[in-house]
């Protein structure tokens, strides 16, 4: 089964980001940091990765850097999810390895149509 790697250190976030992901088909693991979400690629490499930005321990851009040197580390798609609207930001996001990012609040919609155009969705 395809899985999501849910990152955030909000508790409602990952559970309601994981409700999205599981129902366009995949498995919803989490994880509160980049530390640990990390771990979590170690074990076992996502297929895809809805991320924070702004987190303790190992922010968004720590985590994507780090995780592009991984084995296998460039096969997961990565989204990110950002308050920030600074395009400046949002760049070096996508330029660090980023596929895709959405502004938060985020729906199901825009987690839906993100995942369609990097791949991740048929149709």
């Amino acid at each position: 089964m395809r899985t999501c790697l849910v990152v955030d250190d909000s508790r409602v976030v990952r559970k309601v980001a994981g409700r999205i992901v599981e129902d366009l088909g995949f498995k919803a693991i989490e994880a509160e940091d980049g530390v640990i979400a990390l771990e979590k690629c170690r074990e076992d490499m996502p297929t895809a990765i809805l991320l924070d930005w702004n987190m303790p321990n190992m922010s968004g851009i720590e985590f994507i850097m780090a995780l592009r040197k991984e084995p296998g580390g460039n096969s997961p798609k990565v989204v990110f999810c950002t308050t920030e609207s600074d395009m400046e930001f949002i760049q070096r996001a996508l330029s660090e390895g980023a596929d895709e990012y959405i502004m938060k609040p985020f729906d199901s919609d825009i987690v839906e149509t993100k995942f369609q155009q990097v791949g991740l969705l048929n149709g």
